[in-house]
């Protein structure tokens, strides 16, 4: 499904990777600007702002859903459902950096109303069915954006995004993530938001090991040992394939 879904995503928005380089044979900053599977900062630029439209949807649903099941059963939710509403914010936040650098056409605009549509209602009912199976699902997700932010990142250290080689991100990027003077590069955005999706693969496998009902969210949990590496919200003991069950609770 998920390689499914990156074929679908790829093909709407003109990107093209090297294989060799996705397959860890080829080093990404190689290769001619001219070739096949080159891309252009306007090609990043679609591609970046079509993910993060649809990006936000996955916490957003599961924080809806888990708010009104709490309110049904008076009960409370073990603190889920601000950590999926602090990603579906994140992931907003990319696209509305994105927006400052660059505004879609109309076409772009109807892709993702049509993309929105049917990827909120698809993880509607499959929340509902097994949330269990979305968060490893949006784990998966995650992973491709890191990759594809890694390799977005190769691209500019290979000269190959010159533009980009000096543009300065945008203010609200500035203020959001409180970059420092000199490193506030379009470079230096792109490693704050590939952190944020590698943080949010974390978040999202080590929910899909969890009992979606009774389990504590590790992410805002208090520790009795806090000097032994645990979950937490920065990236300090970040896990790529999450928290195991055993580990946390």
């Amino acid at each position: 499904m998920v390689r499914f879904l990156r074929f679908c995503t790829d093909t709407a928005t003109g990107y093209r990777h090297d294989p060799e380089v996705a397959n860890g044979v080829k080093d990404a900053t190689t290769g001619s600007k001219n070739s096949w599977f080159a891309m252009n900062e306007r090609k990043w630029m679609v591609r970046f702002i079509f993910l993060e439209s649809v990006a936000g949807v996955p916490g957003m649903v599961g924080g809806v859903l888990r708010h009104l099941r709490s309110l049904r059963k008076l009960k409370r939710d073990n603190g889920w459902i601000e950590t999926l509403l602090e990603e579906a914010y994140n992931e907003r936040m990319h696209l509305l950096t994105f927006m400052k650098i660059a505004e879609p056409g109309w076409f772009m605009k109807v892709m993702i109303l049509g993309a929105q549509g049917v990827f909120f209602n698809a993880m509607f009912f499959s929340y509902i069915i097994s949330p269990r199976t979305c968060h490893r699902f949006v784990g998966y997700l995650e992973e491709e954006a890191v990759l594809t932010y890694t390799r977005a990142i190769a691209d500019i250290d290979a000269g190959k995004l010159p533009k980009w080689k000096t543009l300065e991100a945008p203010e609200i990027a500035v203020r959001y993530w409180k970059m420092p003077e000199g490193q506030r590069t379009m470079r230096d955005l792109l490693l704050y938001i590939r952190a944020d999706e590698a943080k949010h693969r974390e978040v999202n496998h080590t929910l899909g090991n969890l009992k979606q009902d009774v389990d504590p969210n590790p992410f805002v949990s208090v520790y009795d040992d806090p000097g032994k590496p645990h979950p937490c919200k920065g990236i300090e003991h970040i896990k790529p394939t999450g928290w195991e069950r055993q580990e946390v609770i």
